[in-house]
């Protein structure tokens, strides 16, 4: 029986003696020149910011770089890496670009338009395709319909390192968007890529970088995890986690082969546990492996689905700052100031014991320049942490897109909590994205509640005024705390003019007068 791969990824290895043979490997590949994976026909370059072409050659080879009319020359280092740069364009192709060492290189159909980065655990992850947890809501319709030539997708294969890769693996090259290419493709990028291509007239790149049941700090550099005393907590959480791996390999060996002998004697039985992959959860191995060898490739911006698997006691005291410094991670190394970063809050499901607080941190990262948050709490499914509505979540994506990378004046967010004040019995709560009115949808305003300064909630009446909600409980006399939707899968309804839900929240109130 081959290995288990939990087995060999924990296997020590004996660098010096894998580095012999490698080397000579890659000396022989660089004899000549090579592009990374991400350069290939069908591809999409970022329009209106230069163009970043690298890879390697022979040391001291000179590459030549040709595209859109320009030539620009490169000389490899000593270690035979090039990289050049070439003018800015507008959007527009098929072009060709050419590159020319030793040997000859030749893109064809190459498209200048905005690259996207669609990336997260398995929400983002999930494909169009039908299938056991997988396919979305009307997913023959929307796979035959998927006939989009200037929206071209590249799906990158998961995969976890040490240190910072300079070639990514692929699922699938760069292909224009088809039924066929689209299936195993991430649902929710490619509903986002519709309608912002059909928006904007323009060419759209959807880089799929995703992989299931991941936490923030895989997707985090070790420098930036460092860097941050607060982020502590993230390396000890691994390494109860590598104490605990050989018990856990026992127990996933033994719980294989019950199901192996059950499933051969025809008894009914169930399906061993999904355990993640202890490579998925090192801290920095995806981005080093997923992230890293695309980081010089000018981009648009990002759009992100992930938090569940941070939803434990010991994980979610840090995700807002966790959270956070992956965006400026990923910022920092792009190298491209505050490019928009738009994120999905995760959605309501019935077993999400510690989701509000996740959800709550989700909302305190909008205060970050250039972010935004597509609230999906009235869009999930109860029963199934993954959902299979994508469409609404790749559009409200696109909404925030609108408004935050093409400058649209548009409502893009539902009501998202300013402030809460208070003034005897009851509590005043003031929302920004309420320009266009508040709304209790179908009933009376429900999923409120307050609580004194025990913090013990109760549910309260709400009631809307003008712009404003006011709240109250007959059991509280002077209430201090508020929560809205404060539940794994809450019975919430508040939402605005323009048809977009409210966030989850909780605060403090600050008092008018004192009771």
């Amino acid at each position: 029986m081959p290995e288990s791969r939990f087995a060999s990824i924990v296997r020590p290895l004996n660098f010096i003696a894998v580095a012999s043979l490698i080397l000579p490997c890659v000396m022989t590949a660089r004899a000549e020149v090579h592009l990374p994976a991400l350069f290939a026909d069908h591809m999409v370059v970022q329009r209106n910011m230069p163009v970043h072409v690298w890879g390697s050659a022979s040391p001291e080879e000179p590459v030549t770089v040709t595209f859109r009319g320009e030539t620009k020359q490169s000389i490899a280092d000593e270690l035979g890496r090039w990289s050049v740069y070439l003018r800015p364009g507008e959007q527009g192709g098929p072009f060709q670009l050419q590159v020319t060492g030793t040997n000859k290189t030749v893109l064809e159909d190459v498209l200048a338009g905005d690259v996207w980065i669609a990336s997260g655990q398995s929400n983002m992850e999930f494909p169009m395709a039908e299938g056991s947890n997988r396919g979305v809501n009307h997913e023959k319709e929307e796979i035959a319909a998927a006939n989009y030539p200037r929206i071209r997708l590249l799906h990158v294969a998961t995969g976890s390192s040490d240190y910072p890769l300079d070639n990514i693996a692929l699922v699938r090259g760069w292909s224009a968007c088809t039924p066929e290419s689209v299936a195993e493709f991430s649902a929710v990028g490619y509903f986002f890529a519709r309608d912002v291509q059909q928006d904007q007239d323009t060419p759209i790149g959807v880089i799929d970088v995703t992989w299931g049941g991941t936490p923030a700090e895989a997707w985090t550099s070790l420098n930036a995890l460092s860097a941050d005393a607060s982020l502590m907590p993230v390396f000890a959480r691994r390494a109860t986690q590598m104490d605990e791996l050989p018990t856990l390999l026992l127990a996933a060996k033994k719980q294989q082969a019950d199901y192996d002998s059950a499933k051969a004697a025809g008894k009914p039985v169930e399906a061993p546990p999904w355990r993640p992959d202890p490579a998925s959860w090192k801290p920095a191995g995806i981005y080093n492996a997923m992230i890293a060898p695309i980081a010089p490739f000018p981009i648009k911006g990002v759009i992100w689905y992930q938090g569940e698997s941070n939803s434990y006691p010991d994980a979610v005291a840090v995700y807002a700052r966790l959270f956070g410094t992956l965006i400026e991670d990923w910022r920092s190394h792009w190298g491209q100031g505050d490019f928009p970063f738009i994120y999905v809050q995760i959605a309501n499901w019935k077993r999400g014991g510690l989701w509000p607080e996740i959800r709550e941190a989700q909302r305190q990262t909008l205060g970050l320049k250039n972010t935004a948050m597509a609230v999906s709490i009235d869009i999930g499914d109860s029963d199934d942490v993954h959902p299979k509505n994508k469409q609404d979540v790749g559009l409200r994506l696109a909404l925030a897109a609108r408004a935050l990378a093409y400058g649209e004046r548009i409502e893009y967010s539902g009501p998202l909590f300013r402030e809460v004040t208070g003034d005897g019995a009851s509590l005043r709560i003031r929302f920004d994205h309420s320009q266009s009115g508040l709304t209790a949808k179908n009933g009376a305003l429900r999923g409120f509640s307050v609580a004194a300064a025990d913090e013990k909630y109760v549910p309260a009446e709400a009631k809307i005024e003008g712009d404003t909600v006011v709240v109250s409980a007959d059991s509280i006399r002077a209430p201090v705390y508020v929560r809205y939707g404060w539940a794994g899968d809450p019975d919430c309804n508040l939402w605005n003019g323009a048809g977009l839900p409210a966030s989850p929240f909780q605060a403090e109130a600050f008092h008018l007068t004192q009771p």
